[in-house]
């Protein structure tokens, strides 16, 4: 019990430090890919280091089949973060995120596909009402959304499919721990930001204020390296229904800051659409016993 209750406690705090994730990439003054390589770089350094320290060697000689796979989930990985950084720029936190979590909707749709699942009638409802709740937030209607906004709808819708993909991806992953998974994820995840770093907006860390440095450290070490290794720690603990209740806690906390800390306006319209989005989302995760 004592068990269930700090995993459940290191859970709900995950949630709500990567609800505050908005508020600091927001006031980091670099590009969206560079902000994503040194979150993936300072992530990598912390578990890295965290590795040596309680000496957990990585078995690549067991391991060595999955690491395409793991190669292919980190680079979706270091793309969907551009690409929520990217949402944030454009539209509110609370739109960026209420869209990014359409993610858990794509993958439902997609285990069909790839794993020859039946789509039941309840899932098929949670896609469609889940879909009007998409088209609601990007305030269709409103003349006062502007394409800016319609934009950062489609930069976190993007990002919704890169971690759908990450997901979908990680369900054949089998043999590899929760840490030394988020480990080679993010090493991966470097290899490929590097590169495309170099190749559009170069490197721009001199440019970076105190208070910027600042934030990229929390961004990196915190939300990053020390939050995953919470959040995947905790979910070996939990029963899946359990901790997808829980996750709703990201996007609320988001929705709240948006609102609060930003001053960022949110229609009623908008609400509604999130409701519907989280809503169908959390009752398609949830399965009643018979």
């Amino acid at each position: 019990m004592k068990r269930f209750f700090s995993a459940r406690l290191m859970l709900i705090i995950s949630m709500v430090i990567f609800g505050t994730i908005g508020l600091f990439v927001k006031n980091i003054d670099l590009p969206s890919g560079e902000k994503a390589l040194y979150r993936a770089v300072l992530a990598s350094l912390l578990i890295g280091g965290f590795l040596l320290i309680t000496k957990q060697k990585i078995p690549f000689g067991k391991i060595k089949k999955e690491l395409p796979l793991l190669l292919v989930s980190g680079i979706a990985m270091g793309f969907n973060w551009i690409l929520l950084f990217e949402a944030y720029k454009y539209t509110s936190v609370s739109v960026a995120t209420l869209s990014y979590y359409f993610a858990p909707i794509i993958v439902t749709v997609a285990c069909p596909i790839l794993f020859k699942e039946k789509m039941k009638a309840k899932q098929w409802i949670c896609f469609v009402m889940s879909t009007v709740g998409i088209v609601m937030i990007t305030g269709i209607g409103d003349l006062n959304s502007g394409s800016n906004h319609f934009l950062g709808v489609l930069f976190g819708l993007g990002a919704a499919c890169l971690y759908a993909t990450v997901i979908l991806v990680n369900k054949f992953i089998k043999g590899v721990e929760g840490i030394h998974r988020t480990f080679l994820q993010f090493i991966a995840a470097v290899g490929v930001l590097l590169p495309y770093v170099l190749m559009t907006s170069g490197i721009n860390l001199a440019s970076l204020s105190g208070k910027g440095w600042g934030y990229l450290l929390i961004v990196g070490i915190l939300h990053t390296g020390i939050t995953y290794c919470m959040y995947f720690s905790s979910l070996k603990e939990l029963p899946g229904q359990k901790a997808a209740i829980l996750s709703y806690i990201d996007p609320l906390v988001a929705v709240m800051i948006s609102v609060t800390i930003l001053k960022e306006g949110i229609t009623p319209l908008q609400i509604a659409g999130g409701i519907l989005i989280l809503g169908f989302t959390l009752w398609n995760e949830i399965e009643y016993k018979k």
